[in-house]
């Protein structure tokens, strides 16, 4: 009787949380582990405005500076990855050449720590968080062994269209393994565990996990939740990731777990007057770890298209190619002899 309260009760203040999120935009996150070392993470971005995204491809090599300030962290990046940009302002989705694959994802609860009470600690922007794991890590125990240590804290900034940039960080390699970090009360949280496969947005992690629980008992087969909310999406990502068919074909499995992204993702014309919380999904993409393929899919374009690693062509004396796709750019196929050279973007500076 006392474990079924306490469960009702993690539950009841999950959505206790949820309601009350002013700023939760949508995103969904889901990660696909199928036999023969099939894994795949796919995700979608939602968000009020257009975003302003633009794929990168980025040379290991590469000096880079956290963005915040006096203390920044600095480092030079071991691995090449390939990002998805948000206002070519900051990384919020990628793969590396290892496989391991970063997706950002907007997290109203977060509470970053008062950087009047860290010293000298090194400080990151939360723009560049996710490229630093990209940038250093082949492996998600590689990633949690070095961030439980906290070399550095993340600051947040406001984002280009004046909006909250907070959010949490999701990690998934080439084993199905997963870690999600986010900062609670100014405390960094991580949830460690191949059985992580899936994250939307509020509320926090270990209240995300309540609330599926209690579908868990209700079954997907009877009855799931339908609205934009982000514990609802999270319901219904977990029942059909679960759920998909477990094949080593690639075009089963690629086009398995679009299926469920999309089915987790909001229509234009969604967003309501005074609830900033529901957005419209710009763009979806899979990572497939396996083969160091990045699939994406712009909401507002006919057809998905992909880059494969292998063939990307840096120019001499160049650390950055580019691909637009910020303005209805339609592409097909594999599109990596379409990446141009160009200047780096420079990350969100923390305020």
């Amino acid at each position: 009787m006392l474990v079924s309260f306490e469960k009702n009760l993690k539950i009841l203040i999950a959505a206790v949380a949820l309601l009350v999120s002013n700023y939760s935009f949508a995103c969904t996150r889901a990660v696909y582990i199928g036999p023969q070392n099939t894994v795949l993470t796919g995700r979608s971005m939602d968000w009020v405005t257009t975003a302003g995204t633009n794929l990168w491809a980025f040379q290991k090599g590469m000096k880079r500076n956290g963005a915040a300030g006096t203390n920044s962290i600095e480092w030079q990046s071991k691995y090449s990855s390939i990002v998805a940009s948000f206002f070519d302002a900051a990384s919020v989705d990628g793969i590396n050449e290892k496989g391991l694959v970063t997706n950002v994802l907007y997290l109203a609860e977060s509470k970053y720590p008062d950087p009047k009470t860290q010293g000298n600690r090194k400080r990151i922007s939360i723009a560049a968080w996710g490229q630093f794991v990209l940038d250093n890590f082949a492996t998600v125990s590689e990633v949690v062994d070095a961030l439980s240590k906290e070399p550095f804290y993340v600051v947040q900034v406001t984002t280009p269209d004046g909006h909250p940039g907070t959010g949490h960080l999701a990690v998934s390699d080439p084993s199905g393994d997963s870690a999600i970090f986010e900062y609670v009360d100014g405390k960094l949280m991580i949830h460690h565990s191949k059985k992580y496969q899936v994250m939307t947005n509020s509320p926090t992690f270990d209240q995300q996990l309540a609330i599926n629980d209690y579908w868990i008992d209700v079954g997907g087969t009877a009855m799931l939740p339908g609205t934009a909310r982000a514990a609802d999406r999270f319901v219904r990502a977990s029942y059909y990731t679960y759920s998909l068919p477990q094949t080593a074909d690639l075009v089963m499995a690629t086009a398995g777990i679009f299926s469920v992204i999309r089915n987790a993702s909001a229509p234009f014309g969604v967003a309501e007057p005074g609830k900033p919380n529901i957005s419209a999904t710009l763009w979806r993409s899979v990572s497939d770890q396996k083969n160091l393929v990045y699939y994406y899919e712009n909401t507002s374009t006919p057809n998905v298209f992909w880059i494969e690693f292998k063939d990307l062509k840096f120019a001499e004396g160049k650390s950055s190619l580019t691909l637009k796709v910020n303005e209805g750019q339609v592409y097909a196929g594999n599109t990596a002899d379409k990446f141009t050279p160009a200047e780096p973007f420079a990350f969100l500076v923390a305020s």
